[in-house]
């Protein structure tokens, strides 16, 4: 019995299972739960298996079904010519010389001979039994005797049975063997089915590029099966949305240039007219229009410009700092708030080397766009500038009403606009941010957006 005051273990003692293997198995299963190659190995693996063990069964049932039958009286004449051979009372030295020579044991009991070859610890019942139960099983003569089991005239019991020990003490080597062949044909089933699963990859990178707008690289076709006819229709699909884009910015471009003439024309016309008295108002009113529609055209050819990778930079040393004021500047004759802009981080910042139209471009439609967004009740814009040695990063923050987060991926889509912003005198077209992005994209950048809560956080990143 176990002492009393021995400590008890429990499952509550256990140590517990530290977080890094925790989140090791977590991010196994995730990835097998999502991973078709994985899930379609351990199928075939499955399947196998399954196939395998029921081939073996099946096989060992209809073979064994028959030739027990036929080899259960050759056994049993062959034991009863062992056992006579053996005489009466058996004999201990031919028993002794028959399991040497044979690969048999021989156990023999009775009021004379008491006997067995094998070691004392491997002498019982259940190990004579187990050797080979069927023939071990009773005979149906009512006998009670087994087919090899047999009793003398004199009252011994002679047992016989298969000497299984040379086997057992061979090497075990097919068992290993087995299991690499098992690992083998695994790895080979990975392989092929990465192969097969080749096609996914390169139509899920070719979904990517054609998603970002570069339709110049096809999706190879690497099969002629179901998943080369789906590549071949995906770039049939991708030739047809790169045809209608580019027929859309033609069309833009045609329409851009062709308004350009008459918007200037009517720009002459109007500055023309009598500045004084109601005259005065109206040209003041007609003037502005024709800004915005001025601007919206320039807009739109220089986003078409740069959508198509026509953006060679002129790039040269710029002050930022001074770059900034032109473009507050300019803007305070639209928004008045426009010189309670704060600029944070611009005291002596030194000349990169930017492209300064394209920079004002990117400048102007940031604070365009803030300053649309902020209320009268609110407090102007905040614009930071950070210069590194090769990087230059603005980060504009207003306190508007920001946007919803449904909504905030979209900003940078051209003519995307928000519901709430759909009023023309704060909506915009939805060109301003898609522009910004352009040209950081050109300067070898980024646009992030996010939601400052109150208001709106852009952060543009140009490379120098």
């Amino acid at each position: 019995m176990a002492e009393t005051g021995a400590p008890q273990a429990s499952a509550s003692d256990a140590p517990p299972r530290p977080a890094g293997l925790r989140e090791q198995a977590r991010r196994v299963r995730h990835r097998f739960a999502h991973s078709l190659r994985a899930r379609l190995v351990a199928l075939f693996l499955l399947l196998a298996f399954a196939m395998t063990a029921v081939f073996l069964y099946g096989m060992q049932r209809a073979l064994t079904a028959g030739w027990r039958d036929a080899a259960r009286p050759l056994v049993a004449d062959y034991v009863d010519r062992l056992v006579r051979e053996l005489g009466t009372p058996p004999s201990v030295e031919q028993a002794r010389r028959l399991a040497e020579r044979l690969p048999i044991v021989i156990r023999i009991s009775g009021p004379q001979v008491n006997w067995h070859s094998l070691p004392d610890n491997e002498d019982s019942d259940e190990r004579w039994r187990r050797r080979d139960q069927w023939l071990y099983e009773r005979e149906d003569d009512g006998s009670g005797a087994s087919l090899l089991s047999r009793r003398t005239a004199d009252g011994h019991r002679v047992d016989l049975g298969l000497n299984l020990r040379p086997w057992r003490d061979r090497p075990r080597f097919i068992g290993w063997a087995t299991l690499a062949v098992m690992l083998l044909l695994t790895a080979a089933a990975y392989h092929y089915v990465r192969r097969m699963l080749r096609p996914l990859d390169d139509i899920r990178a070719g979904a990517r590029r054609f998603g970002e707008g570069e339709f110049a690289q096809p999706i190879p076709v690497r099969r002629r099966d179901e998943l080369g006819e789906l590549a071949h229709d995906v770039n049939g699909m991708a030739s047809s949305l790169h045809g209608m884009l580019d027929a859309k910015r033609a069309l833009l471009l045609a329409i851009s240039h062709e308004l350009r003439s008459p918007i200037t024309r009517a720009r002459l016309h109007a500055e023309l007219l009598d500045d004084t008295g109601d005259t005065g108002q109206r040209r003041t009113a007609l003037l502005g229009d024709l800004r915005e529609m001025a601007d919206l055209v320039a807009d739109l050819l220089e986003s078409e410009r740069l959508g198509l990778g026509h953006q060679a930079l002129q790039r040269e040393p710029t002050d930022l700092r001074a770059l900034i004021d032109e473009v507050l500047g300019t803007l305070a004759a639209r928004w008045p708030r426009a010189g309670e802009v704060r600029v944070e981080g611009a005291g002596a910042s030194p000349l990169v080397r930017v492209d300064p139209a394209r920079t004002r471009l990117l400048l102007r439609n940031l604070l365009d766009n803030a300053l649309r967004h902020t209320p009268a009740e609110a407090q102007a814009p905040l614009l930071r500038l950070e210069v590194e040695a090769d990087r230059v990063y603005f980060t504009l923050r207003d306190w508007g009403p920001g946007v919803e987060e449904a909504a905030l991926k979209r900003l940078s889509e051209p003519f995307y606009r928000p519901d709430a912003a759909r009023e023309r005198a704060t909506g915009g077209v939805g060109l301003g941010l898609y522009l910004c992005r352009l040209v950081a994209r050109a300067h070898g950048g980024a646009l992030l957006l996010r939601n400052a809560q109150p208001g709106l956080e852009v952060r543009v990143t140009l490379g120098v």
